[in-house]
């Protein structure tokens, strides 16, 4: 079965208010769909992973030559805050159809008030190797 990536940034969707803003019982009940959601694909086999990340401000770019020299390890620059990471889901589902109808229910979690955020969620298939028996790299 193929691999799916399903790439989730701090974009708001359709709320202008960053979640920190938001109302306690709205951003547990955020947090309660994802479980749910978890639960459920997991269950059935199709979560391989989900990450969730740490706040972007904890980030750093590392650059190296190649060479024995040290790397260069600095905190930014970075992109502007909304095409940051948040987490990433990988699916091993039957199509990608179903990746797909996966991250419609990711991109509907629920935000304040419990209207869907419509966050955009970025999928992409998982390379496998040359041999094409599904191995990923």
């Amino acid at each position: 079965m193929p691999k799916f990536l399903l790439m989730v940034n701090h974009d708001s969707g359709v709320f202008d208010e960053p979640m920190d803003q938001w109302e306690p019982a709205d951003i547990a009940a955020h947090f309660d769909y994802y479980t749910a959601l978890g639960k459920e694909l997991t269950d059935s086999g199709e979560l391989s992973r989900f990450t969730a990340l740490a706040d972007p401000q904890l980030a750093k770019i590392v650059r190296a030559d190649g060479t024995d020299a040290p790397p260069l390890v600095t905190i930014g620059p970075f992109p502007e805050t909304t095409h940051f990471l948040a987490g990433f889901n990988v699916l091993d589902v039957a199509s990608e159809a179903r990746a797909l109808e996966i991250a419609a229910r990711i991109s509907a979690v629920p935000g304040p008030g419990g209207a869907p955020t419509q966050r955009p969620v970025e999928v992409r298939q998982v390379m496998t190797d040359h041999r094409g028996d599904n191995t990923p790299y």
